[in-house]
């Protein structure tokens, strides 16, 4: 992928002098396939791909930045019209981080679970002691000093319908099964194993794994051959054949993880060259350090590289400073971005413009 910056239904912040304009609604800058959009999410969503993966970090309800919540309660009737959009656009291939306060995503939680979002994992951001000052006086707050953020994943979970059902997929998997009249006893031939396709395939209970294509193929495949003529096919979404493994495999989403990567990230407030500063270039801006809560380059990357792969669409539809724009750029990634700030979008063009 070429590394030059072209301009794309936009003022390019180098086109204003002095960067005396602020930004208007509709403004757009793209390098490659990376696009930042000065708009507001919900006005975008239907004209973007279909994501991958989303990264959501949007109000935390401490008011820690121009336009965040007040108070966490008021966070799921925020979020909600926002979760639903994911849904509507997501496919079970989507990853969606979210971050937040543990309280504020508790509230947010719910919302989550109720549009098809499948929790698989709160991560841990540990900002280490450094993170205390001026938070430390416990006899007055009544409590341990907070040096955590969190950014929990989540999927969108596979349903399948079934007579005006829907279905999770290990319910699908055993209604399938169950349709053949053979015993379960004899998945584990179809998959050539001692005990493993009933144990974990089409078991009912908390242990049920997701079968590899490899495994899911041959499953389907001795269903069709041996099970009740009369109900063929089995394992089929459209009623004609048998989902094919391709398309099996995107029932799921993407996932690879470094040996010696856990759920507790540790690592300092961003500082130095990384940190985005009050004033730059010139510009003003109201606060030393932009923006409150600026998040690692390396998590971010972290997070993309674990569930996209070249090519794949990422979603940011609260920018922020857009350090998924800057990752997406260096792994050849298809970004979306919104943000809404004047100033936090000014300084996300120039961070990409000049990464």
């Amino acid at each position: 992928m070429s590394k030059t910056a072209s301009k794309s239904q936009a003022h390019l912040f180098s086109d204003w002098p002095g960067h005396q304009r602020e930004p208007e609604a509709g403004d757009q800058y793209t390098r490659d396939q990376v696009s930042i959009h000065f708009d507001h999410a919900q006005n975008l969503y239907a004209g973007w791909p279909t994501p991958t993966c989303i990264i959501s970090d949007g109000p935390y309800g401490v008011s820690g930045f121009p336009g965040d919540n007040h108070k966490a309660e008021s966070l799921a009737e925020w979020y909600e019209p926002h979760i639903k959009a994911w849904s509507e656009y997501s496919t079970p291939e989507t990853t969606l981080w979210f971050w937040n306060t543990e309280v504020g995503w508790a509230m947010v939680h719910p919302v989550l679970v109720a549009n098809g979002w499948k929790y698989r994992c709160c991560n841990i951001w540990d900002k280490g002691l450094g993170h205390v000052a001026g938070n430390a006086n416990t006899q007055t707050l009544r409590k341990f000093p907070v040096v955590t953020e969190v950014c929990v994943h989540y999927v969108k979970a596979a349903t399948f319908q079934v007579n005006n059902r829907s279905l999770t997929m290990q319910e699908w998997l055993r209604h399938e099964w169950k349709r053949t009249g053979m015993p379960f006893r004899l998945a584990n031939e179809a998959c050539g194993v001692l005990n493993a396709a009933t144990r974990k395939y089409l078991t009912a209970d908390h242990l049920w794994y997701y079968p590899p294509v490899d495994a899911f193929v041959r499953l389907a495949r001795y269903a069709n051959e041996h099970g009740d003529p009369a109900g063929r096919p089995y394992f089929s979404i459209d009623g004609k054949r048998p989902i094919p493994g391709r398309q099996w495999a995107k029932l799921r989403a993407k996932f690879d993880c470094d040996l010696g990567v856990t759920n507790v990230w540790r690592e300092p407030q961003v500082s130095g060259s990384e940190r985005i500063q009050g004033t730059r270039n010139g510009m003003k801006y109201k606060f030393s350090s932009l923006h409150g809560s600026q998040k690692p380059l390396k998590f971010i990357e972290l997070m993309i590289r674990a569930s996209t792969e070249e090519g794949d669409v990422v979603w940011e539809p609260f920018g922020g400073l857009c350090p998924g724009a800057v990752v997406s750029y260096h792994f050849c990634r298809r970004y979306y971005g919104a943000e809404i700030v004047p100033e936090f979008y000014a300084a996300a063009v120039e961070r990409l413009a000049t990464s």
